[in-house]
C-alpha cells in the first residue's frame, strides 16, 4: 500500500469517525444551558429581540437560553468569540446587519462572517425609522430636515451605534442622496446612543424600530419616516422614505441566530425547528410586532443566501458613501 493511499484512507476514517461521534451528541443535545451572545450593550434592538425570543427557544429545547452582552469593537469582539467557540451547539450569536456591513468598512476582521459562522435562521427584520428629539418642533418632515440641515450645516448631529453600523451607513447614504448636512456622533451601541438622543445630547438617529417604538409611543422621540418600501404596521401613519421624497432609499435590519462553523447538521436542524416555532408562537410574535419587528424564521440555506446578498449591498453603499476600509 502506498503512503498516499494510506493517508487517504486515514482521512476517510477520521471523517467517518467524526460523523459517528456527532450522531450521539446531536441526539442528546442540548443537555446543558445554551449561551446567546449579543455583541452590543443592553437596550438596543438586538438585545431586546434576543430577550423576547430566548424564553420560547428555552421552552422548546427544555434548557435555559442565557443571553449575555459582550460589546466592543463595534460588535467584532462578540462575533469573534462565537466564531472561535467549539461547534457543539452551546454558544451562539445574535447576528445583525452590522456584521454584513463590517466586511466593507474594516480592512481586517478577526473572523470571517461567511467562513467562520454558520447561520441557523433569520429571526426578524426590523425597519429603521428616522427619529428626532422633540425639541426640533420646526422640523416635521424629511423635506424640512434636509432643508434645515443645508441651511445650518453645523447644527444637526446624528447618533449611531458605532462606526460601520447600520445607524452610521444609513444616514451617510441619506446624505449622498439628498445633500443633507449631518454630523456623525458614534456611540458604543444603540442603547447608549438612544439614551443620549432622548436626553437631547444629540439631535436625530436612524434607529431600529424595535428600540425606538416605545420611545415614540411615549412622546420622547419624534418620528419622521420609515426606511422600508412599505409602511410599518406598528406606525401606519408614518410615511416611507419614498413617500417622503427620497425615492430608492431602502434600509432594513435583519437579526439572525448564528453559531460557529462546522456544527453538526442534526443540531442545526433541531435548533432551526425550535426557532421557527418560537418566532411563530402567538405571544412571542406579538412581542416582536409590538417592537416594530417582522418575524421571519427561515431555513439555514435561505439565510446564508441572504447574508451573501446583504454583504454585496453594503459594499455598494459604503462605496457610494465614500467610506473606505479602516
Amino acid at each position: 500500500m502506498s503512503i498516499v493511499t494510506a493517508v487517504g484512507r486515514s482521512v476517510v476514517a477520521l471523517i467517518a469517525a467524526s460523523m459517528l461521534c456527532a450522531q450521539p451528541m446531536a441526539q442528546t443535545w442540548p443537555d446543558k444551558p445554551i449561551k446567546l451572545i449579543v455583541n452590543f450593550p443592553p437596550g438596543g434592538v438586538a438585545d431586546t429581540l434576543a430577550r423576547a425570543i430566548a424564553p420560547g427557544v428555552s421552552e422548546m429545547l427544555k434548557q435555559p437560553v442565557v443571553v449575555e452582552n459582550k460589546p466592543g469593537a463595534n460588535g467584532s469582539i462578540g462575533a469573534d468569540a462565537v466564531a472561535k467557540s467549539p461547534p457543539d451547539g452551546y454558544t451562539f450569536l445574535v447576528g445583525a446587519v452590522h456584521h454584513t456591513i463590517a466586511v466593507s468598512v474594516y480592512a481586517s476582521l478577526p473572523y470571517s462572517l461567511e467562513k467562520d459562522l454558520m447561520p441557523v435562521t433569520l429571526m426578524a427584520i426590523v425597519p429603521n425609522v428616522v427619529v428626532l428629539h422633540p425639541k426640533w418642533a420646526q422640523i416635521t418632515s424629511i423635506k424640512e430636515l434636509v432643508e434645515y440641515s443645508k441651511a445650518n450645516p453645523d447644527k444637526l448631529n446624528y447618533a449611531s451605534a458605532g462606526n460601520g453600523t447600520s445607524h452610521h451607513l444609513a444616514p451617510e447614504l441619506f446624505k449622498t442622496m439628498t445633500g443633507a448636512k449631518l454630523n456623525h456622533v458614534p456611540y458604543k451601541g444603540a442603547g447608549p446612543a438612544t439614551q443620549d438622543l432622548i436626553a437631547g445630547q444629540v439631535d436625530l438617529m436612524f434607529d431600529g424600530m424595535g428600540s425606538s417604538a416605545p420611545q415614540i409611543r411615549g412622546g420622547k422621540l419624534k418620528p419622521l419616516a420609515v426606511t422600508t418600501t412599505t409602511r410599518s404596521p406598528a406606525f401606519p401613519e408614518l410615511p416611507t422614505m419614498q413617500e417622503a421624497g427620497v425615492p430608492g432609499f431602502v434600509v432594513s435590519s435583519g437579526f439572525s441566530w448564528v453559531g460557529p462553523a462546522n456544527m453538526p447538521k442534526p443540531i442545526v436542524e433541531k435548533l432551526n425547528g425550535a426557532l421557527v416555532k418560537a418566532v411563530n408562537d402567538p405571544v412571542i410574535r406579538k412581542q416582536l410586532l409590538d417592537r416594530g419587528a417582522d418575524p421571519i424564521g427561515n431555513s439555514p440555506e435561505q439565510h446564508a443566501a441572504l447574508i451573501k446578498t446583504e454583504i454585496e449591498k453594503w459594499q455598494r453603499v459604503a462605496k457610494q458613501a465614500g467610506i473606505s476600509p479602516e
